[in-house]
């Protein structure tokens, strides 16, 4: 477990719903490990632990697997627990014009599904669905932006698309903090229509571990399902050089 310090920017990614163009780098890992909550109008719903592993192939490829441990309750019913949906995906950097340049990225992944019974208890959705983002970022000034527009593709369930915009300041070499906007509907009305607005960010305990924050809500009302309050804390673990970068190739 080697750690160089972390080249820090403000950037999408843990703790907030979109997702940057940023890769570990060659043979490096970047490990989150977090608890995150969604509180809503009759039902809550915990994430503890949510696994996020990314590894480096190369400096523009990322292999990722996602999977939550669900904890679901709702006002006056028991509480259920297991494994939710996993998301399996792969990350290409295709557009790398270094640190202050554009930054964009796909991110294919696979919702598998859960079994019936889970389904049953709230702890997961049908599968497989597959989920095609595209992830942009650049530099402006002082403050960064980045953006990601994904869409279900296939699969079971409903068709869904995303939004996602985060900006952000690094205010010392330690903390970064950033605002979110993300936007989420289904065809159909099938699911909840939620935009979320949330503020969180990182610090830099050292070159190995960072923590992790964000809370927010919905900004379009709670009557459907959307969150009257979500937030997320955690902890990124880099193994080896560095971890999440925009370093272009030589």
């Amino acid at each position: 477990m080697l750690c160089a310090p972390l080249t820090a920017r403000a950037q999408a990614g843990p703790p907030f719903l979109t997702n940057d163009p940023g890769t570990p780098g060659d043979g490096h890992w970047e490990i989150n490990l977090a608890s995150m909550q969604t509180i809503a109008r009759g039902v809550s719903s915990y994430q503890t632990p949510q696994i996020d592993l990314n590894f480096g192939l190369g400096d523009r490829i990322q292999l990722t697997y996602e999977v939550p441990y669900v904890i679901a309750a709702t006002d006056g019913g028991a509480h259920t627990s297991g494994w939710g949906n996993a998301y399996p995906g792969i990350k290409w950097r295709f557009l790398d014009q270094g640190e202050s340049g554009w930054q964009m990225s796909v991110f294919p992944q696979v919702e598998t599904g859960v079994s019936q019974a889970a389904q049953a208890r709230g702890l997961g959705a049908a599968g497989p669905r597959y989920f095609l983002p595209i992830e942009v970022t650049k530099q402006f000034g002082p403050v960064a932006v980045d953006f990601e527009a994904g869409y279900y593709v296939a699969g079971v369930g409903p068709r869904e698309r995303t939004l996602g915009l985060v900006v952000g300041h690094e205010f010392t070499d330690r903390l970064e903090l950033d605002a979110e906007i993300y936007d989420d509907r289904a065809a159909g009305g099938a699911l909840p229509q939620s935009t979320t607005f949330d503020l969180g960010g990182r610090y830099k305990l050292s070159g190995s571990f960072i923590a992790l924050f964000m809370a927010g809500r919905s900004i379009n009302g709670f009557s459907d399902g959307q969150p009257e309050f979500m937030a997320y804390v955690g902890i990124q673990i880099l193994l080896k050089d560095y971890g999440r970068t925009l370093m272009s190739e030589p």
